[in-house]
């Protein structure tokens, strides 16, 4: 089954792409949600029309994604974590915890758009990716310290 994004979904593609589904995932999760539509010949002719008029507001949010990317090119974090007397952190740092000391540096980013590959259970050096747009990320380096 053929759908349009209504929506960036991580795993599956950003707004306005056309991409192709499981008849059940699209049917029983994305279309009720309202995360997608059926991509009929109409909805893609109208699709392209609607692209074709918003590429030049399309290529100013890529140029700000793009700045915003160099600001946070050189941040480096250090997240504080309770810890046990072996290093193990006592749950896990998420993208929440990313974001806020983002916001302490002076950064402000959706949690949304941070992604940490594995999962950060004990104290170390790590890197999140922060997905601006969907041709520019940017990695941050943060490291994991006992508090």
């Amino acid at each position: 089954m053929q759908i349009i994004l209504k929506e960036d979904i991580n795993t599956l593609g950003y707004k306005d792409d056309v991409v192709t589904v499981k008849d059940g995932y699209g049917r029983n999760y994305l279309l009720p949600q309202g995360k997608a539509v059926i991509a009929t010949e109409s909805a893609k002719k109208m699709l392209a029309e609607n692209l074709r008029q918003r590429a030049h507001k399309l290529a100013k949010i890529k140029e700000e994604a793009e700045a915003a990317a160099a600001n946070l090119k050189d941040v480096t974090l250090t997240i504080g974590a309770k810890t046990s007397s072996s290093g193990k952190i006592f749950g896990s740092v998420t993208n929440i915890q990313v974001a806020e000391a983002l916001e302490k540096a002076g950064f402000n980013v959706d949690r949304k758009i941070i992604y940490i590959k594995e999962a950060v259970k004990e104290v170390g050096s790590f890197v999140a990716t922060i997905k601006l747009h969907k041709e520019v990320s940017v990695e941050i380096p943060f490291e994991v310290v006992s508090e």
